[in-house]
């Protein structure tokens, strides 16, 4: 069991930051289990962070506490995205300010076609994204509009998963293991992708075990060990930088 850290001093932090998305000694808890342990860092607009880490090292806790999802449970520490305390709010409050978060599973709702799916999330009146500007950004979603969701094959599903949390209008994408099962021609489509939705000024916090890749595409990084952070810098600096690779990522 570990023993909770005692915050009955208050430290509170000013916002001072000029990052878009500043999280602030945030701490987080599975029950008695601690995961996330004062973690602090920043994300500029429009920037991609490759958050990476070995297994277990707090990556899908820590997008999970950014998104307000309530579990874990996170004890202190603040969130701020674009002068919004995020911490003050709810998963459904932290959506509506910018959010989106595309979890491993993708959950893509049984029973509903492509374009349903997209339609449900759409905010009303779309601002930026609308259902036709999404198909021109995914061409195979459109291909399969009206097509089941959950019938997609995998790529097509995280697609899906993207699109729709653009549909919201986002300002900040959340991806949690975006390659995985997918094949290498799929991950390169994906990856396109992003670099368009970077190009439109949405930050985006890729978690993703393919390493590499994500080095390759972002252009920060935050590694994690045990719930805290080990390195913080750009992603050419742990691409260059065998020994950093070889003691937290195994590569």
């Amino acid at each position: 069991m570990n023993v909770k850290p005692d915050f009955s001093k208050g430290v509170s932090h000013a916002q001072t930051a000029p990052a878009f998305l500043s999280v602030w000694d945030m701490h987080a808890y599975y029950g008695e289990s601690y995961i996330v342990q004062g973690i602090s860092f920043n994300v500029h607009e429009g920037e991609i962070l490759a958050l990476l880490g070995r297994n277990g090292a707090g990556k899908t806790s820590t997008l999970r506490s950014i998104a307000r999802i309530g579990d874990p449970e996170v004890t202190h520490g603040e969130i701020w995205l674009d002068h919004q305390p995020l911490h003050k709010m709810s998963s459904h409050e932290a959506s509506q300010a910018g959010l989106g978060l595309v979890p491993e599973d993708r959950r893509i709702i049984p029973g509903l076609t492509v374009e349903e799916n997209l339609k449900l999330a759409q905010i009303a009146p779309p601002i930026g994204w609308s259902i036709e500007r999404l198909y021109d950004l995914f061409p195979r979603l459109g291909e399969r509009r009206a097509q089941e969701g959950t019938t997609l094959s995998g790529g097509e599903q995280q697609m899906l998963a993207i699109a729709r949390a653009l549909a919201r209008d986002i300002k900040v994408l959340l991806l949690d293991e975006p390659y995985e099962g997918l094949a290498p021609v799929i991950v390169d489509e994906i990856e396109k992708t992003l670099s368009i939705i970077k190009e439109q000024g949405i930050t985006t916090i890729l978690v993703e075990q393919n390493a590499v890749r994500a080095l390759q595409l972002a252009d920060r990084a935050v590694i994690l060990d045990t719930g805290g952070i080990v390195f913080d810098g750009t992603a050419s600096e742990v691409l260059e930088n065998e020994e950093l690779r070889a003691e937290y990522l195994a590569i």
